[in-house]
């Protein structure tokens, strides 16, 4: 599948990629599963990246659009479980 991810041209090189990594993470939730621990490791320097709870509700809102993969349920879940957790879509 083709899509572009949702970034800021105001952020360092770093940092686009490593929020694209954390949209692969939500993709892999979604197609194969993901550890607890490798999603929150991502979620957490994505919310580095974006900490504004509106601005990240546009970038998942943006992702969703582009890709059909929605980020909150899957940050929902991986709230809920425990750490050795697989993370599914």
């Amino acid at each position: 599948m083709e899509y572009t991810y949702p970034f800021s041209l105001d952020w360092s090189t770093k940092e686009i990629v490593d929020v694209v990594k954390f949209f692969e993470a939500i993709e892999n939730a979604y197609e194969k599963g993901i550890k607890r621990e490798e999603l929150m490791d991502k979620y957490r320097r994505f919310k580095e990246i974006v900490p504004s709870i509106a601005e990240e509700k546009t970038y998942f809102r943006d992702f969703e659009k582009e890709s059909g993969y929605a980020s909150f349920p899957i940050i929902k879940k991986m709230k809920e479980q425990t750490n050795e957790a697989i993370i599914k879509g």
